[in-house]
This record gives C-alpha cells, structure tokens and sequence, in this order.
C-alpha cells in the first residue's frame, strides 16, 4: 500500500499503531523483539535492561521466551529486569502477588539470575516506601535507564498502575487505585472487598525515559479504551494518551482491540471503501442514521456527502434506493416466531419455516444466562411448542455467597432434627464448613462439600427458572462441566471431556436449532470457553453426523453487552407482558438477585441490565424508523 494512503487511512491515529490478526501472533513479535534486544547486548558484553508488566496481556509473550530459552537457547544471563508495579501491602509470596506472578510465568522457566530481578516491594512499612521508590528509580539510572519498556493498558486507561490524574512527569510511587481497575481484579481476589486499595508504580515519567516502549492490548474489552489511548486528546484523565508525546512508542494490538479505531469501525471516514460489501453498507447507513438522530428513510444526499459516504451515493445510488435496502434489511430481522413461523413464505425471514417444530438446545454457561440473555426467546420457542432443551454447561458455585451456604446446610439440618432423622453427618459436615469459611483466605478454592452445596443451589434455581419457562425435568440438563472446577486450579487444562459430554448431548437431540452464549465481554472467560467446546463438538460431529448441515447456531447476547445493530440476524419482539414474565423467570435465581459475588463494574442487577439492554435495542430499531417495542432481544447466526 503507498505510504500517502497509509497515513490518509491513519491519519486519526496520533501514534504509531501496528494491527496483527491475534494476540499470538502479536505476542510472538513483542517476544521476537526482546530477544533481539537481549542477543545484541550479548555480543556487545553488555546487560539487556527491560522493564516487564503482569496481567493477563504479556502473558503469551512470557510463553513465546521462555520456548525460545529452550528450545532456541536464548539465555537470560545478561537480563536484568524491572517490574512495573505490585499491590500494597501485599506479602511477595501471595497467590495475587506479582512476585508470583513472574517466576510462575517466566522467571523460573529461564535462566536469570534473580539478583537482577527487581520487583516493587509491597510488604514494606508505609514510612519506607519513598525511600524504596527513590532507590528504585535510582537503580534504572545507574545502568543506563530501561532498554525497553512492556505495557498493557486498564480499561481506566493506566499504564502500569498510574491511573486517571498521574501526572505526565511522576515517578516511582505508593497510588490508590481506581474502582474499575478494583473491579478488574475482584476475581483474581475472591471479591472486590479482598483487592488492596494502593499499589506500588514505575511512574509515567520513568516509563518515558526507556529508549523503547511497546503497549499491548488483546480483545474487545480494550477497544473502547485503546481509541482513547491512540486517538484522543492528552488528559491526565486517559494517562495512556501522555504516550502521544513519545517518539518511541509503538502499540502493538489484535484486531479485536483495534476494532473502535476510526480506520476499521468507520473506514468511510478516512478511505475509500468497497461498496459492494453489503454488510459494511448496512453498517454505515445505520452508523449515519445513528449519528444524525434521523429514522433511515429521511436520510438525504446532503447527509451522505457531509459525513464521508459520497462515494457510497454515487456508487450504489440514488440514496433513497439504499436507505429503502437498509430499512427492508432491518425489518426481516424483526419476527415473533425464532423458531421459524409455520407454512409461511420464509424467503424473508430469519428461521426456517420447516420443520413445524424444531428441536432446540438452548445452552447456558452459567445457570441463569438463559433467562438473563434470551428468556423471552426461549418462553415463546416453548409456548409455540418447539422440542426445547436447555443444557446448562456449569455449576456455576463459584458465584454463590458462603453464608447462603451455610443457610442451606441449616435448613437441611432444622428439617432432619423435625423429622427426628439421625443429622450426625450434617452436623459434623456444618461444623466443618463453618469452621472453613470462618478462616477461608481471599479467592482460596471452597471444600469439595461447599462446592457442591453452592452447586445444588444453582442447580435447584436452574430447575425453577427451566420450568416457570414451560420446560419438563427430562428437558432440563445439568452438564457440569470439568473445566470450570479444574481451571481453579489451573489455567492449562483439556476440555477434551468437556467437548465429548457436549457431543453426546447434540447426538441425543440432534437439534434443528442451537442457542449459545456470544457474549465474550464475561470477565471471567466461562462464555467463550463454552462456545468454544460447543463449537469443537459440533466441527466433530459435522464429519459424520447429517443433521448437523441442517443445525443452525445462534448466539445471543445480553448479559454483560448487546450485538451491534448491523449486526442483528434476528430480533425477536417482546409485549410488556412477556418481559415481565422473563423478570420472574431471572427472579428464580435469588442466589444472584441484588447483589451477585462477581458482578463485574455494572452496579445493576442482573435482571435490571437485561431490561434495559433489550428495552434500549428496541429504542434503537424504533428511531431507525421501525415500528416500536416493548423490548427486543438480538441474535446472531454463526456461520461455520
């Protein structure tokens, strides 16, 4: 591509910004790029100085060095490295330590010398912490300041832990930290009341002394922040924006945390489009119709031409014709029968009028998301008399309060003693579990009998929400699946179980119609993983099973974000009264009703998010020009 149309398509981008197709592939090129910074130094006899961040972000940078260590020889005897950060007051050997964090994920694979490993001290004494900074910042000086620098991004926009009014010059020093980042790191800590307020930070004025600085960003969540980061203006308020001062700074980002840049979310904005991408055409009259508060029909040349889409009306006009295209579009999304409207013209519809009735496997990665995401989809599949299965693909009893645990152990023990039953090992079982909660440590992994407890309390909630739906028991499945309670423990695991205890399931329904959750935003990465053993049975499967050519996969949103408007396949209509009755089908799982274990930064309840987002869908189809709702939920059809 010339660089004149290069820098025309970036020309929003106030710093350099490179785009790889996924987090390894990015991952593998940062990690490509210390090593080479770390053999130079070699040959030269002299130390390779590089600063080193934590999280989830650099995590598949740590794995690409350390196979490089052994199976290409790089040695890290010549490294010596500074840490960005660490909690306060948090003991180095801690599970959430940072310590930790880095020989587990690096240190102890490779050959440093842990002399040369320096990470802030978080077990210090409030009065000996400046000293410590000073002396930290001291360190980098003497060997010549930081060769290279490594950053994510918060989604408060801090790097490291500078967060939202750092100043641009600040050093190495004790902060607070801000709430959403405290809410980030709630699982990590077994409830936002666990996580540490303060932190030890590099400052951003030591960052920008390195003579390289590489931020990383992987998925979605990062977008919104990441367009800040590279687009806006400098403000203390968006720290990551004080980079835009650097002349040797670089982001190195996955599409999917590139996707809010203007270049790829609004590319008519700064290039010339192809206009015979239809989706991208029902993406940016939408996106006009949006940004002028216009229904689509009232859009005009005028419109077209002052806000980048002049080529679009010249191309593919008169704009009339396209906005009548868009508007059609739209319209066959909306329909009343999801599992297709019987001996109906289904030319234009988004299911299958046959078969009359469909067999059906809603799948939930948590027991509620049915009824939170698509519950009044799934009341009207059952009230129209579809075959309807929901299959709930874990337990869910990490999300469950220990006293409401104990409440139930209660309750089954007060009904043994009335029934005159002998309760011995309810006894000695409530003595145990009690005992273990009084001492139980933040985030630390529950008794096998407390998580199965928690998980009879989800299960029995599941039972009442499937049935208030119109489901019988036989219709109603409990996978539990391995990985959820195996993951605790450990990040590297198989889902080969996993995915051959969903293939058994599909084998038994063989459905016409497959609902899964599509709503990666999940904090905690139990949806993605779900879809992902959904979607490795069903590529099994499809190499000898004919059913599945004719089984289509839906995924639905909700519970945490909303599908974007263009991209809505179907949009099922909800009256009034079917939303209250999705209320009461989410009010079955009282364990998550007013305030959930791991509610993520929306303050909401669970039910007063899915109100919203499907009353707000239908707002927006309505002032698109569309006829007006109660509510709407969306879906997506997922093409193999």
């Amino acid at each position: 591509m010339p660089r004149l149309n290069l820098l025309e398509e970036t020309r929003f981008e106030k710093l350099p910004v490179t785009v790889y197709a996924d987090k390894l592939t990015a991952s593998k090129a940062v990690a490509k790029r210390i090593a080479d910074i770390i053999k130079t130094k070699t040959t030269k006899g002299e130390m390779a100085v590089l600063g080193l961040a934590t999280g989830v972000t650099p995590i598949a940078v740590y794995d690409e060095l350390i196979r490089l260590h052994k199976e290409e020889h790089l040695s890290f005897k010549n490294v010596i490295t500074f840490n960005l950060d660490e909690y306060y007051p948090m003991d180095a050997t801690a599970a959430q330590s940072y310590n930790v964090f880095m020989n587990q994920h690096l240190f102890s694979h490779v050959d440093i010398d842990q002399h040369n490993v320096h990470i802030p001290d978080g077990s210090l004494g409030l009065d000996d912490i400046a000293g410590f900074c000073l002396a930290y910042e001291q360190k980098i000086s003497a060997l010549g300041g930081l060769d290279l620098q490594i950053l994510g991004i918060g989604r408060t926009g801090h790097i490291g832990f500078n967060e939202p009014g750092s100043a641009p010059n600040s050093g190495t020093r004790l902060v607070s930290l801000d709430e959403l980042t405290r809410n980030d790191a709630a699982h990590d800590f077994g409830g936002k009341a666990n996580v540490p307020s303060k932190a030890i930070t590099m400052g951003i004025g030591t960052i920008f002394k390195a003579r390289e600085i590489i931020l990383m960003a992987w998925g979605t969540k990062k977008a919104p922040i990441l367009k800040k980061a590279v687009e806006g203006e400098i403000s203390a308020e968006v720290p990551a924006t004080y980079l835009q001062l650097s002349d040797h700074v670089e982001f190195i980002v996955d599409e999917a945390a590139a996707s809010d840049l203007t270049r790829f979310n609004t590319p008519w904005l700064v290039k010339d489009c192809n206009w015979n991408d239809q989706q991208l055409v029902k993406k940016a009259v939408i996106w006009l119709a949006k940004a002028l508060n216009k229904p689509i029909l009232k859009l005009t040349e005028d419109d077209y031409n002052n806000n980048g889409m002049a080529q679009l009306a010249t191309a593919n006009g008169p704009v009339y014709n396209i906005n009548i295209n868009i508007f059609n579009k739209l319209q066959h999304t909306i329909t009343g029968w999801p599992g297709g409207k019987p001996n109906a013209d289904d030319s234009q519809r988004p299911e299958r009028a046959e078969p009359a009735q469909k067999r059906v496997v809603v799948f939930s990665p948590h027991p509620d998301d049915d009824v939170i995401s698509m519950g009044g989809t799934f009341i009207r599949l059952a009230d129209q008399g579809h075959d309807v299965h929901v299959a709930y693909q874990t337990s869910g009893n990490t999300a469950v309060w220990d006293d409401d645990a104990l409440r139930y152990i209660e309750f089954a023990l007060d009904f043994s003693k009335s029934q005159d039953i002998d309760c011995t090992g309810l006894e000695e079982l409530y003595k145990t579990s009690r005992s273990f909660i009084d001492t139980k440590q933040p985030n630390q992994t529950d008794t096998a009998e407390l998580q199965t407890i928690k998980g009879l309390i989800r299960k029995g909630e599941a039972i009442a929400g499937a049935r208030f739906v119109g489901l019988n028991d036989d219709h109603i499945h409990f996978q539990n699946l391995p990985f959820y309670d195996r993951r605790k423990a450990s990040k590297n695991v198989s889902y080969e179980d996993d995915i051959e205890q969903t293939i058994q399931l599909l084998q038994k329904v063989k459905p016409h119609q497959i609902y899964a959750a599509g709503d990666f935003a999940d904090p905690h990465g139990t949806h993605e993983t779900c879809f992902n053993i959904i979607l490795a049975a069903l590529k099994r499967l499809s190499k000898t099973e004919a059913w599945v050519k004719d089984c289509w996969l839906w995924l639905y949103r909700g519970a945490w974000h909303e599908f974007e408007t263009y991209e809505i396949e179907m949009c099922v209509p909800l009256s009034p009264e079917e939303v209250e009755r999705k209320r009461l089908a989410i009010f079955k799982h009282q364990s998550q009703k007013d305030r959930p274990v791991f509610p993520g930064d929306d303050a909401r309840e669970f039910w007063v998010r899915a109100e919203d987002r499907t009353s707000e869908t239908a707002k927006i189809y309505n002032q698109l020009g569309l006829a007006e709702y109660e509510a709407m939920e969306a879906f997506i059809k997922w093409k193999f």
